[in-house]
């Protein structure tokens, strides 16, 4: 625990400015990294991306240069060392130097450096012997862990990592990640294929322990399929199943006579007829009859009716555009469906009753085989539907799911314990593997004894317990069953895509949704889906860990937190109601516990996760939103005071918070429950909020969350201890401070390009430092402002601010402005548009002579971008005007891409007589973003945002351009 004498800081770069463009484009390119990434081993949901967390944790710990006046005395050599560390950590966020030794040592002397720093100036300290020295690095601590990325990037940085959670399997997730991999690096793998190689010497990280997962992963595979192969029998490939198309594909029929391996069956859930005249006759309810659309790849099933009864037949061809073949037996949206042998509709009322009386089955609709490089698609038979209809597991896993249909769907249709998401083959197949994780890390054990005997050289094998390397291979060995029963449950559905075709996993999104025709995998398929597959990630991911300092994984409460000295925080704690994580879990912690109960026995304790503590606002486990409210402001009171108390005074603390995006702005009449209970347990804490910044983490250029709840945004907060001496200021004092704070930070924003979207987020900072600095704002009626009323004021501030410069503007564009925000594109009179223009000195009609209005039989109305001129030139524009510029900017850029928007871009900088007109379509590009967000029009939002999201590429392609013209000519030698 620190101690209550101050210590000497430094302002850390985290506190003035970060490279945030960098940080973004390389989270969101990680989204596409799959292969080798740490979050491949084991679902999370929310994770935050390594680069991000790196970046974070990097500018937490280092030394913002105007902290170094000794070193860096001026404003301009102060700036040149922010622009080389910001180069670094440009290099630092690539998914490329996840493993670069030489660039993360690199980064690791700035905190090194940094730190020494902040020993010297605490030499003097009482406690400088145990809180400050120079050859040891303070610990880092996360004590909301979740999916593990915060603690890994600490142990990349050089910093010893500590991750606790209080769910069992987010703990799992971190052992496996922090605690684990430094313990085993370096070593050989134990297996006998990897000795017989005699390659010991070449295994660095822990590459040598991923060997030995993808080795006695596959004897697991390997066994279970002599216990349970003749489950999953292979299909014997007839004429009648190739030649039934009118134009039977000449490939299928070479596959006549064979017997292929299945990647997956295609089951539709079954409900009784409504129809008396079919009462007793059980009916699909399938979302389409599309398998595959992909071009010369195409099939589809037909589903043959004759009198009492129905039978599917597969077609390798085409399908026919009807809607009948594309929505298969579902009518319009939800649970609605139509009988398959008299048209009579099914009502979700009618399924649902169904499914409570446990009268939903399945039917087996279509066979997805192995080809020679592609897909074949056959029709059911009799013989693969009896082997999968006639099984009875011998266990099945306990527990019911919360009752909750914002997430938790299944439920309602009668399907609400874990048993009822897996069906019985996959059941078995589960089972089967998750037993089979003791017997092979017993034989490693054993194996590795073997090793030890035989090659007693070999110190660094015979230090380490054979029980440690047991159960850490148990662990890696339970992830790749837990990638299974991801794709294995009946949650799965068959993904018809444009390069492939594949079962898709349960958790697309973060919910357990209801699906009614589902994909079963075959475990034994080496398909994506299969055992080996789900291996490959597992391994493939612990072979890019290694760790360059120690870790450690514990399950505990983050409001009573015990660490190891004060330390580093970052953490990324629940986002209010948005994910019920540890209600999430319990899909995984049903197979886990089976595997790792007796290796683990108490992490895996209790039947389920714990969720009663869990800092969630579940309203059904809190007795309504007031209950559930209460109890994250209070938990998440006691978790940010616990880590404020255990911090090290030298570093800020930093905490991610992620939010829906509607509810990014506040008024009177809109506000986000979740944000704001956050901000005030964190003030409230006796922390106070120094910065914001808004990580994103779509993919570049997106913005489909505008108008959506996606949660496409992390704001991080950056926190230190408020003064011991800090003062209650007024209102009115409150809001000349942010008037005097909000310019300055916006202007630094817009010069690095952030983009509008982000502004609303990223202004926070500022005005939260402002309000959470003082002992509090009083009201004139002097009760305390709330952190409502607060982000209401930094709001309206930002507004104030935007609105200023309208100023700036030409006449016209001022006009153009107050029209769209008052009227957008309608028509208005005449008189009415003439008011408005005589305000800003000029008239509707010079107005319409610069091409941006229509006037016309005593309408007024301002064109749309598409009614703009394709052949546009600024620069024989007689009344060029900044709307106009800005429209064509992004009519070029939608239409024709970046170059032709920075072909006119040159123009625009070309024109010396407007001033600097390509920063003013910027800053009127920040302003109609900001509008059209509060008033909810997102496409116009969208296209505002990607222009500044674009504009320095545009800038790029225009300075290449620039100097192309202006390169002078080589003149020949000859």
């Amino acid at each position: 625990m620190t101690s209550d004498h101050p210590v000497k800081r430094r302002k850390k770069l985290i506190e003035v400015a970060i490279p945030l463009e960098a940080i973004n484009a390389a989270s969101a390119r990680e989204k596409s990294i799959r292969h080798g990434h740490p979050s491949t081993m084991h679902l999370w949901w929310a994770r935050r991306p390594l680069a991000a967390a790196r970046a974070v944790i990097f500018c937490q710990m280092v030394d913002d240069p105007s902290a170094v006046p000794e070193e860096f005395p001026t404003e301009e050599e102060q700036e040149n060392e922010r622009l080389r560390l910001f180069a670094l950590i440009s290099e630092l966020v690539l998914w490329e130097s996840t493993t670069n030794e030489e660039l993360l040592e690199r980064a690791r002397e700035e905190i090194r450096r940094s730190w020494c720093r902040c020993c010297v100036d605490n030499a003097e300290h009482p406690e400088a012997g145990e809180l400050f020295k120079p050859e040891k690095l303070p610990g880092f601590h996360d004590p909301f862990a979740g999916g593990g990325s915060l603690p890994l990037e600490a142990q990349r940085l050089g910093l010893e990592s500590y991750a606790s959670d209080l769910n069992p399997v987010a703990v799992l997730i971190n052992k496996a990640m922090i605690e684990i991999p430094p313990k085993f690096a370096g070593m050989p793998p134990v297996n006998p294929e990897s000795r017989a190689r005699q390659d010991i010497n070449s295994w660095t990280g822990a590459q040598g322990l991923a060997e030995d997962v993808r080795y006695y992963g596959k004897w697991m595979r390997d066994e279970a399929e002599k216990r349970i192969g003749n489950l999953y029998p292979k299909v014997p490939v007839t004429s009648e199943m190739v030649d039934n198309s009118e134009n039977p594909r000449p490939d299928l029929k070479l596959y006549v006579g064979q017997e292929l391996t299945v990647i997956a069956w295609i089951w539709a859930r079954t409900v009784n007829s409504p129809n008396p005249a079919f009462a007793d006759t059980e009916v699909p309810l399938v979302s389409t009859f599309v398998l595959a659309s992909k071009p010369g790849k195409e099939a589809y099933v037909e589903p043959i009716v004759s009198e009492n009864q129905y039978h599917f037949v597969v077609r390798a061809q085409r399908a026919p555009e009807l809607a009948s073949v594309a929505n298969g037996t579902k009518i319009g949206r939800g649970g609605n469906f139509r009988c398959i042998m008299s048209g009579t509709p099914i009502s979700p009322e009618y399924i649902k009753s169904e499914g409570v009386a446990g009268r939903i089955r399945h039917k087996l609709v279509a066979i997805v085989a192995e080809g020679q490089r592609s897909r074949v698609y056959l029709s059911p038979t009799p013989e693969q539907e009896r082997v999968a209809s006639s099984l009875a597991p011998d266990w099945r896993p306990d527990g019911d799911f919360v009752q909750d249909a914002r997430a938790f769907t299944p439920h309602i249709y009668g399907l609400k314990g874990w048993r009822h998401l897996f069906s019985d083959r996959q059941t078995i197949a589960l089972s089967t593997f998750s037993d089979l994780v003791e017997e092979a890390s017993a034989i490693a054990a054993a194996d590795m004894k073997f090793r030890v005997e035989c090659e007693s050289s070999s110190e660094s094998l015979s230090e380490v317990s054979r029980d440690e390397y047991r159960i850490a291979l148990s662990i890696y060995l339970s992830f790749s069953i837990s990638r299974s029963a991801d794709f294995w449950s009946s949650l799965c559905t068959w993904a018809n895509q444009p390069k492939n075709e594949l079962v898709a996993h349960v958790f697309t999104r973060q919910a357990l949704a209801m699906v009614w025709d589902f994909a079963e995998a075959n475990p034994f398929s080496e398909a994506g889906g299969g055992f080996l597959s789900n291996l490959s990630y597992v391994a493939k991911g612990v072979a890019m860990l290694g760790g360059a300092a120690s870790g450690r994984a514990q399950q505990a409460d983050a409001a009573s937190l015990t660490t190891n000295g004060a330390s580093v925080f970052s953490t990324d704690p629940p986002y209010y109601d948005n994910i019920y994580y540890a209600d999430l879990s319990d899909f995984f912690y049903v197979w886990l516990r089976r595997s790792l109960k007796r290796s683990l026995p108490e992490l895996f304790a209790t039947i389920a996760s714990p969720k009663d503590n869990e800092l969630v606002a579940t309203a059904y486990r809190h007795g309504g939103k007031e209950g559930a409210e209460s109890h994250f402001l209070r938990g998440m009171r006691l978790a940010m005071k616990s880590i404020s108390s255990h911090a090290h005074g030298c570093f800020p603390i930093t905490l991610y918070y992620a939010f829906k995006q509607t509810e990014s702005r506040l008024s009177e009449g809109s506000f986000s429950t979740g944000w704001e209970t956050f901000l005030a347990a964190v003030i409230d804490s006796g922390l106070s909020i120094v910065g914001t910044w808004p990580i994103r983490t779509e993919r570049e250029a997106r913005t489909r969350g505008i108008g959506s709840n996606a949660l496409a945004t992390s704001v991080v907060l950056v926190c230190v201890r408020r003064h011991k001496a800090a003062a209650k200021i007024q209102r009115s004092a409150f809001r000349r401070e942010l008037l005097l704070a909000i310019p300055i930070f916006i202007r630094k924003l817009e010069n690095a390009n952030i983009a509008p979207v982000d502004v609303a987020q990223a202004a926070i900072g500022p005005g939260m430092a402002v309000f959470s600095s003082a002992e509090a704002v009083l009201n004139p009626d002097d009760s305390q402002m709330t952190v409502r009323e607060a982000l209401i004021e930094i709001n309206t501030a930002l507004d104030d601010y935007l609105s200023q410069e309208e100023g700036d503007l030409d006449p016209e564009s001022r006009f153009a402005l107050t029209f769209f925000e008052s009227f957008g594109y309608q028509e208005r009179d005449y008189g009415e548009a003439e008011g408005l223009a005589v305000a800003r000195n000029i008239s509707v009609d010079g107005v319409a002579k610069s091409g941006i209005l229509s006037s016309l039989a005593g309408k007024v109305r301002l064109l749309q971008r598409s009614e703009f001129p394709d052949d546009w030139d600024p620069s024989r524009d007689k009344r060029l005007c900044v709307w106009e510029a800005t429209q064509q900017m992004i009519k070029r850029l939608e239409a024709h891409g970046e170059n032709n928007a920075a072909a006119l871009l040159v123009q625009l900088k070309n024109i010396s007589d407007h001033g600097d007109l390509a920063a003013d379509c910027r800053a009127l590009a920040y302003r109609l973003y900001n509008h059209c967000e509060k008033t909810k029009q997102p496409e116009e939002a969208r296209s505002y945002n990607g222009l500044v999201i674009a504009w320095p590429e545009l800038e790029r392609h225009a300075s290449a351009a620039s100097n192309a013209q202006t390169a002078p000519l080589q003149t020949s030698l000859i």
